[in-house]
């Protein structure tokens, strides 16, 4: 059940990445894996948790046993046993974690369409004159670099290919400038503590402080979104197509109200850092806070406009437009790699890169690459299991200079630390499903898989490069890395 489990994710991915060949949306074989994954791993408890692969088992076994337990054996309690931890507390612990990302992409997804259908963003797109595409380009992926790391990739995401709604008409020249979104948001995530789920559990965990990560990692996210750029400025030509007006539309709000649904939308969610940082509580507990201010505040304002107006304003009405499928998406594939991560596929994976590659830099630029295929959450969350932070203080105990060295890596703010939040934060670009803002963008604006594979990859791939490489020559200058 071990290898069937491989298999079956396998196919699934195959089965996502060709959604439009296939004619089926992404989301059926998603919440197909997430399902079934859980069935094979419940068939094989018993011969994946007497391997030891598991190490999620291997720890609620000797926690059993602390207690005068016995997890071990062949008779039906043990059974029992198994069944029991994967359905109360394996699966209880991953839906708690995986409810978070899907609470929080709801409500910033609804904030953003409610925004959007009080043209909101018509006062930002207004103010945007250019048509030019390379310039347009360029100010969209900087303003995104930036506002990724005050709220988040998958928020920026969100807001940023909105606003391409109202600036673009042609499909594919959507798509690419949203892929770029998705490639910038992932670059300006990854320097930032908030940026970024994967830099977020870094900085909780203690394996990195706020200005370190921001200090040595800036440069090597801003040169990962500027080399494409740069390609892209000899190569991109032409003017882009705006949507035609509709004269006829019948304008539904004043311009104080558009104004006061931006201020309030993007208040909202820069909020969500500030309310995490003060209050200690996850994330989507301050979106839906958010979010239900926001509601407030429309029912407000439209109580005495005319019943047909206020309906069509309304966020009940509002969540009709919310893209469902994303969250289905998002609910499987994330059930799917927490089955993987239970069952010690993940683990044995991590082990298998420090055992071949030993270098620091070739296990994280690798973590990078796997995170464009797998999510980048319980491959971060793996590597912090592996590698314990080292106390500065402990390292003259160690037998030799290049033990020493080895160990000084993993010390906080440690060279493997500041470098896997870069290639953790931006590998994922490599693919448009690698990342939680590219499979945003992609179930926004239904961006084919084979598509952006073939345009945007090696763009992606370029910058993930151009981006380790200056990175690690920080690194070499500072004198932290001697070759």
């Amino acid at each position: 059940m071990f290898i069937a489990m491989i298999v079956v994710f396998v196919l699934g991915y195959v089965a996502i990445a060709l959604e439009h060949p296939l004619r089926v949306d992404k989301a059926v074989p998603a919440l197909m894996i997430g399902s079934l994954l859980w069935v094979l791993y419940m068939l094989g408890a018993f011969e994946i948790f007497s391997s030891g692969m598991s190490t999620a088992w291997n720890t609620y076994s000797e926690n059993l046993a602390h207690n005068g337990q016995s997890a071990h054996g062949s008779g039906e309690g043990v059974i029992e046993n198994m069944r029991h931890f994967i359905v109360h507390t394996e699966i209880i612990r991953h839906l708690g974690e995986i409810s978070e990302i899907l609470f929080f992409l709801l409500g910033a997804m609804t904030i953003v369409e409610i925004t959007d259908k009080h043209d909101g963003f018509k006062v930002i797109t207004d103010r945007i004159a250019t048509t030019k595409k390379i310039r347009l380009l360029w100010i969209l992926s900087i303003l995104t670099f930036f506002m990724s790391a005050a709220l988040d990739n998958l928020t920026t995401t969100i807001v940023m290919v909105a606003l391409l709604r109202k600036l673009i008409a042609d499909k594919e020249t959507k798509w690419f400038f949203a892929s770029m979104v998705v490639l910038a948001a992932n670059a300006g995530g990854a320097w930032s503590p908030i940026g970024d789920v994967t830099t977020i559990m870094l900085w909780i965990g203690g394996q990195v402080t706020t200005g370190a990560i921001i200090t040595n990692v800036i440069f090597p996210s801003l040169v990962t979104m500027v080399v494409p750029l740069v390609i892209l400025t000899f190569t991109m030509k032409g003017h882009v197509e705006r949507p035609p007006k509709k004269e006829k539309e019948l304008v539904l709000t004043t311009k104080g109200e558009r104004t006061l649904m931006l201020i309030l939308g993007v208040a909202g969610l820069l909020f969500v850092p500030v309310f995490k940082t003060v209050f200690h509580l996850p994330p989507y507990q301050g979106m839906l806070l958010s979010l239900s201010v926001i509601w407030l505040v429309t029912e407000i304002i439209h109580q005495n406009k005319p019943t047909g107006i206020k309906n069509r304003l309304s966020v009940v009405t509002i969540l009709k437009n919310v893209e469902m499928p994303t969250i289905f998406f998002f609910l499987g594939i994330l059930s799917a790699v927490a089955a993987l991560q239970s069952a010690g596929h993940l683990s044995i994976l991590a082990g298998y890169l420090d055992e071949n590659l030993g270098n620091i830099f070739l296990i994280d630029m690798a973590i990078g690459v796997l995170s464009a295929v797998v999510d980048n959450v319980p491959l971060v969350a793996g590597a912090m299991g592996m590698y314990p932070i080292q106390d500065p203080a402990a390292l003259s105990t160690l037998a030799n200079a290049e033990a020493m060295e080895y160990a000084s890596f993993f010390v906080q703010d440690g060279l493997f630390w500041e470098f896997l939040a870069y290639t953790a934060g931006t590998g994922g670009s490599i693919l448009i499903i690698g990342s939680a803002a590219g499979v945003a963008a992609m179930g926004m604006e239904k961006i084919d898989f084979i598509w952006y594979l073939r345009k945007i990859s090696w763009l992606a791939i370029i910058g993930y490069v151009a981006g380790a490489a200056v990175y690690f020559l920080q690194a070499v200058i500072h004198g932290h890395y001697s070759i």
